[in-house]
């Protein structure tokens, strides 16, 4: 008997595997992107299915050729660690409470999770707790490196902003944690997203289009283009939209990329809405180039995004902390600083870049 189950179990693990790596928000998509670019900064579209699409049109699926070594490289992932996680420090307790009087501030708290404290709210992008990203808690990407501030020594949190709904994004277990420790916690979320989490008691959630707005504070809210896609199940791809967002108040602007390949709508943003003391940009997650390139930026990319944004300054994040793409893990962040050194010219607007520790806080 034992020597049938065995292999059963084994069978039901890979199975899991395949099933995880194609649900984690690494984006198994290829083509190119339509000769002209098209408007970004309009409401959002939908396509004759009456799912969302991004303004270039449909971006289509790699093949199998480049499809399944990268998804057996995420099933090894799964299984054993590489090196080059990036470094770590402690905010924590009263070293960190202490610093956050002193606004504004940002402290990467890991992946795409940062805290920004500005013109007298408190905020987080994207947050993620969970030791996994994944929809199993045995099996998936697990964290390489703690978040960089102990949940239990969160300050209260004015708003959440999420950009989409893959898993190392859109956290259940997380956001849950957030609505049930404080009450007065806002939730937005690009439109779409809101019933998962209403579905799992969270109610204080505003969902918005591209291009709508809201205000919390002292501070407005924009939900603006990104160019990705969603996914939580095997029959929901698009189904609810994705987005960054921009922080406007009167003494700091910040501006939020989330997920998403290097798109023309940087440039507009920039115009309508910069230029923004602070841009977070994801700067992780780009091999292989075939299924990547239209979903999530090189480490290049992502600083010419900061520069279209008009950024005075570009964050980077969304590399190390989970292992995504077969990139190795620590060579995002010095891509990024190599970019940026190689400006060509004096450019005065050329943003600094910054590649902090988790952790790390700094004031902008």
């Amino acid at each position: 008997m034992m020597a049938r189950t065995k292999p059963q179990a084994i069978r039901r693990r890979i199975v899991a595997c395949l099933l995880v790596a194609g649900l984690i928000g690494s984006s198994t998509f290829s083509g190119s992107a339509a000769p002209d670019e098209p408007t970004w900064l309009l409401p959002s579209l939908r396509d004759a299915h009456d799912r969302f699409t991004n303004p270039i049109g449909e971006l289509l699926r790699g093949g199998i050729r480049v499809r399944l070594p990268f998804l057996l490289g995420r099933i090894k992932a799964t299984l054993s660690r590489r090196e080059g996680a990036p470094p770590s420090e402690s905010s924590g307790t009263a070293h960190f409470k202490a610093a956050l009087a002193g606004s504004p501030t940002v402290t990467w708290i890991g992946h795409a999770t940062m805290l920004v404290e500005m013109d007298g709210v408190r905020f987080l992008t994207d947050p993620m707790w969970s030791k996994r990203a994944s929809p199993l808690s045995w099996i998936g990407p697990a964290r390489h490196v703690a978040p960089g501030l102990d949940f239990e020594d969160l300050p209260p949190i004015n708003f959440v902003l999420i950009s989409h709904n893959h898993f190392d994004h859109l956290d259940l277990p997380t956001l849950t944690r957030l609505a049930e420790r404080d009450a007065n916690t806002r939730f937005l979320v690009p439109l779409g997203n809101g019933e998962l989490l209403r579905d799992h008691g969270i109610s204080r959630v505003t969902e918005l289009d591209w291009t709508e707005q809201t205000r919390i504070g002292g501070v407005e809210i924009h939900c603006l283009p990104s160019q990705h896609w969603s996914k939580r199940s095997l029959t929901d791809t698009n189904k609810v939209l994705w987005s960054s967002w921009a922080v406007i108040g009167k003494e700091r602007r910040f501006y939020f990329a989330g997920d998403t390949g290097y798109f023309s709508g940087f440039s507009e943003i920039g115009k309508a809405l910069g230029p923004f003391d602070l841009a977070a940009v994801p700067i992780g997650a780009y091999e292989p180039t075939e299924l990547m390139r239209l979903t999530h930026m090189n480490p290049e990319e992502a600083y010419q995004a900061a520069l279209d944004v008009r950024a005075e300054t570009a964050v980077a994040m969304h590399f190390g902390t989970f292992d995504l793409a077969d990139e190795p893990l620590d060579e995002p962040p010095k891509r990024f600083l190599k970019a940026a050194a190689e400006m060509d010219g004096p450019e005065a607007s050329a943003p600094a870049p910054w590649v902090l520790s988790i952790g790390e806080m700094r004031r902008f």
